[in-house]
């Protein structure tokens, strides 16, 4: 495999350092996400409980000592619900785009090293097809043992960026899935907590 990197040219380089930025990006949104986590649908369900059992007061204490999406449109949710039910779902909407927004950071990063990596193979294609068809021209003959040189990195280069694109495409799925995951348990979740701040207010 080293072998076949080193014979691809000074094209393999380039594409190796857009894999290498694009996976550093695949793991702080992993980590962002897997770290949010921690509060999930079940968390809301507790804190609704709270707002009913103990009251607002000490939700937020519960929501200060928790991590995440979850805990934070809680939280916001929990500071308005004393002024009242629609100031709180005022809150849970602008919180809500903000967490959302926060999932979403810097997947346009990924994207761009996907569409990059085979752009540049790609590139390396046209340059050892270029080198093929002069090494030709130096050699005033064309043997295969001619154009093997530039073909071969022509092909090279092409299946590195190839590789690249389709490995980063797969872990950005697998991105975009735990965030349609969580922006579900966010909408249940505040759902849940809504109905318990106005049942508080009636009480």
């Amino acid at each position: 495999m080293v072998q076949l990197f080193i014979d691809g040219g000074g094209f393999m380089w380039p594409i190796l350092f857009i894999f290498i930025i694009g996976f550093v990006f695949v793991i702080e949104r992993l980590y962002h996400l897997f770290k949010g986590l921690s509060s999930n649908e079940d968390f809301a369900y507790e804190v609704a409980e709270t707002v009913k059992q103990s009251g607002i007061d000490s939700a937020k204490t519960q929501c200060e000592g928790a991590v995440g999406p979850v805990a934070n449109l809680c939280l916001s949710a929990l500071d308005r619900a004393r002024i009242g039910a629609d100031e709180a779902e005022h809150a849970l909407d602008h919180s809500g785009s903000i967490e959302m927004a926060s999932m979403e950071k810097n997947m346009t990063w990924i994207s761009l090293c996907i569409a990059t990596a085979p752009m540049l193979g790609f590139l390396g294609t046209v340059w050892g097809m270029i080198q093929a068809f002069n090494d030709i021209k130096m050699a005033n003959d064309i043997s295969p043992a001619v154009v093997a040189g530039g073909i071969s990195v022509a092909l090279l280069t092409t299946a590195f960026g190839l590789v690249v694109a389709v490995v980063l495409q797969i872990f950005q799925n697998a991105v975009l899935y735990i965030i349609d995951n969580q922006i579900v348990t966010l909408q249940k979740s505040t759902t849940a907590l809504l109905h318990a701040i106005k049942d508080s207010d009636k009480a």
